[in-house]
């Protein structure tokens, strides 16, 4: 069986849910070695009180079959951190697929990884993907051609799952959610904005005012740079 490499980038303030929801499910891929890529061997710290533990740096990487970005608040930084684009956009090429979940989409976004290509991302940023070049997409999984992009947090298990299909097959996939248990039956119906009452939406939007403002500055500066970068090239 050929050898088939996953690598699941690690950053700061990213939201470890989005990252081991789908190192659950590619961990019992077939053939797959997973890999926890960042720029050093250094513990990574989560938004949470977790740290994760790197296992291949950027300069030690092989190229990746699969590349996976997750997402959380530190990609308000990471879309402008030039160096980590940079591994992105050199890796991309050679990849069967590139992928994110959540607001790890801006990050590939950023890098100039999904001009023209449908995607998603968490609800509160995925009409950001525009500025970008990108076509933004409100379904929990989307792909478009060997992107494949993950909605918020828990879609990153959806997401993949749907990978895994691909990568092996739909049987190997169902395996994987069986062993898993992944049969989600939440006590809510409040996984949506669609779908929450209104008086939660609005409160969490009057909540997360601060942190909106602060990756609408970011984007800003990202797009900019994207967009230099690419009428220098041209």
């Amino acid at each position: 069986m050929t050898a088939l490499h996953i690598g699941l980038l690690l950053f700061p303030k990213l939201t470890q849910l989005d990252l081991t929801g789908p190192l659950q499910v590619f961990s019992r891929v077939p053939g797959a070695t997973v890999h926890l890529v960042a720029k050093t061997l250094n513990p990574v710290p989560s938004d949470t009180v977790l740290s994760l533990p790197p296992t291949v740096s950027f300069a030690q990487c092989p190229q990746l079959d699969v590349i996976c970005v997750p997402g959380g608040i530190g990609t308000n930084d990471l879309i402008n951190d030039e160096e980590t684009l940079a591994f992105l956009r050199a890796q991309a090429p050679g990849a069967r697929y590139v992928t994110s979940v959540c607001t790890g989409a801006l990050v590939l976004a950023a890098a100039g990884l999904l001009r023209g290509y449908r995607a998603t991302t968490h609800w509160t940023a995925v009409d950001d993907l525009a500025s970008f070049g990108a076509i933004p997409d409100h379904r929990r999984v989307c792909i478009d051609r060997n992107r494949i992009t993950g909605g918020g947090v828990t879609a990153g298990i959806d997401f993949a799952l749907t990978l895994a299909a691909l990568l092996a097959d739909k049987t190997t996939a169902q395996a994987i959610q069986l062993m898993l248990e992944y049969n989600p039956a939440p006590p809510f119906n409040a996984g949506s904005p669609e779908t929450a009452p209104e008086e939660v939406v609005t409160m969490l939007r009057s909540r997360m005012q601060a942190s909106r403002q602060s990756r609408s500055d970011a984007i800003a500066r990202a797009a900019a740079r994207l967009k230099d970068q690419t009428e220098t090239a041209a």
